[in-house]
């Protein structure tokens, strides 16, 4: 049994098969997200609101391989006995020495056109960069804590720099650029901790469409910025997911927007292999999961 306090940060009243009342709700604490029910809703269970703090007793067990608290009792918590700070959850990586490191990689950028632009963003603009260093890449997959697209953006920029070197074909200037670039337009896709969910705007236009403007709009105020350079950095952001099915208005028609969907992906799934690990005390099979369509296990411990 467990007492703590979470973030209500999602809350439906749905019915069983049988017809029976019940509650799904997502907790929030600056772990991250925990899934919960509330089966029996009578005695013991206080009126409560979504993004609401509620203090809970109940059990955590396993289903399908990650970890569901079930509620037995739960009452609002009073103004008090909870700092909202503990309720967001944030990157263990250090922000200021991974946005040096950020720009480091940036730094490889020879073009003047280029470095104009990204200086532009993310040397220039105060505001921009505060937004950039402190969001979330996403609300629950993956990177969804504060910090979490500058560590997604670091550990895309790391693949692709990589690439460069492996890949001759690519071009370095176009591939960093976009990969900086390339999930900037959630900044306005998701709304700020504690909510971290999708915005009106994201929700009708979604992040790689406005990330394309944001960039486009910028380069537009860079004197004789080259045409056909800004169709190609538009084209990496706007094919950067690959397949039309997954939101990409274009699939990649330059070898720079592949190797950018390809590392994009790859940090996005690693991260989403991590935090599923990090999130269960199973010591061998997880069971089926979803996202990886794969009954997945932890690797055996050799040598100890």
């Amino acid at each position: 049994m467990i007492s703590e306090t979470y973030l209500c940060k999602q809350k439906q009243a749905l019915k069983t098969k049988a017809g029976k009342n019940y509650y799904s709700l997502l907790l929030q604490d600056k772990t991250g997200i925990l899934d919960a029910k509330i089966w029996d809703l009578g005695a013991g269970i206080d009126h409560f609101e979504q993004m609401e703090y509620i203090h809970v007793d109940g059990q955590v067990i396993s289903f399908q391989g990650s970890p569901q608290l079930n509620i037995k009792r739960l009452r609002r918590s009073q103004e008090g006995e909870y700092d909202p700070s503990d309720f967001m959850p944030t990157t263990n990586r250090n922000i200021d020495e991974m946005y040096r490191e950020l720009i480091a990689i940036a730094g490889k950028i020879r073009d003047p056109f280029m470095r104009a632009l990204v200086s532009s963003f993310f040397i220039e603009d105060k505001e921009f960069i505060a937004a950039f260093r402190r969001h979330s890449a996403a609300k629950t997959v993956h990177h969804g804590f504060i910090g979490g697209l500058l560590e997604h953006t670091l550990g895309v920029m790391k693949l692709c720099d990589y690439m460069a070197d492996q890949y001759p074909v690519l071009s370095r200037d176009l591939l960093l650029a976009s990969a900086l670039f390339h999930d900037i337009g959630k900044l306005k896709e998701l709304s700020y901790f504690p909510e971290n969910d999708y915005t009106d705007e994201g929700q009708l236009l979604g992040h790689i469409y406005m990330g394309a403007e944001m960039v486009s709009e910028r380069m537009k105020q860079i004197p004789d910025f080259p045409q056909k350079m800004a169709n190609e950095v538009i084209h990496c952001i706007l094919a950067h997911h690959g397949e039309l099915e997954y939101g990409s208005p274009k699939k990649p028609a330059l070898a720079e927007a592949l190797a950018l969907n390809l590392a994009d992906n790859t940090d996005a799934k690693m991260q989403t292999m991590t935090e599923l690990l990090r999130s269960s005390d199973e010591k061998g099979w997880l069971g089926y999961q979803k996202l990886f369509d794969s009954n997945v296990r932890r690797t055996s411990e050799y040598g100890k």
